[in-house]
């Protein structure tokens, strides 16, 4: 698994329009939360082969909580922390938050 870091406005909008190439997962992280670092560990450690088609964002949303802001706006989400969210096509198809976090259901949506 490797992270693709949205670190401004323009990188998020680069994710935005990867996700009508194909889908996207925009991974919404607070180093200074336990659960979210047993989330994102989690993803990490149950990454596989049929997630590979699906690029991966990663928000540090404690630096830009300006980027974390506008992704809730955009995708019409309610922030949470941890937050995944899958895009397609512009629009978010799923999201989950802290130990609802799985990848065996992210899977299943990519299906």
């Amino acid at each position: 698994m490797e992270w693709i870091i949205i670190d401004s406005l323009s990188g998020l909008e680069d994710a935005d329009k990867q996700s009508f190439i194909g889908d996207i997962m925009i991974f919404k992280h607070s180093t200074s939360c336990p659960i979210s670092h047993i989330a994102k560990r989690r993803l990490e450690d149950d990454w596989d082969d049929d997630m590979n088609s699906m690029m991966a964002y990663y928000l540090d949303l404690k630096s830009f909580r300006d980027i974390s802001n506008t992704i809730a706006e955009k995708y019409m989400v309610h922030h949470e922390s941890p937050q995944v969210l899958i895009i397609r096509s512009g629009e978010c198809i799923y999201d989950a938050s802290h130990l609802d976090i799985t990848s065996a259901e992210i899977k299943e949506i990519l299906v």
